[in-house]
């Protein structure tokens, strides 16, 4: 019965220490995703941040341009990386907590 009250207090007490690191390492990495077939690619960081933005210039070619479409690309992009970077520091935040389900400490992390 008190194994896992143990097993929850070391991973608490790891946890203090840990998670500004995972923040740290998060928040170095890059995640990216395009939109339109490669006309867009978005990067964000760990924090889920946009760190860079192409667009290809053919997707741009052409004496008209839909900029609405253009606006949407970018937030798929966007999105899509997002959504990497999210799914990451959800599996860093598994991996911290020994697979635990912790839903309450995840927003810790980015």
């Amino acid at each position: 019965m008190f194994g896992n009250l143990g097993k929850l207090m070391k991973i608490a007490s790891d946890m203090k220490t840990k998670i500004p690191e995972l923040q740290e390492r998060l928040a170095r990495e890059a995640f990216s995703a395009d939109a339109g077939e490669g006309a867009v690619t978005a990067t964000v960081n760990g924090k889920l941040e946009l760190v860079d933005l192409k667009i290809d210039p053919s997707a741009l070619g052409g004496e008209a341009i839909d900029t609405e479409m253009l606006a949407e690309r970018i937030r798929a992009a966007v999105s899509s990386a997002q959504a990497k970077a999210a799914a990451a520091a959800k599996e860093a935040m598994k991996e911290l907590t020994g697979n635990l389900d912790l839903p309450e400490i995840e927003g810790l992390i980015g």
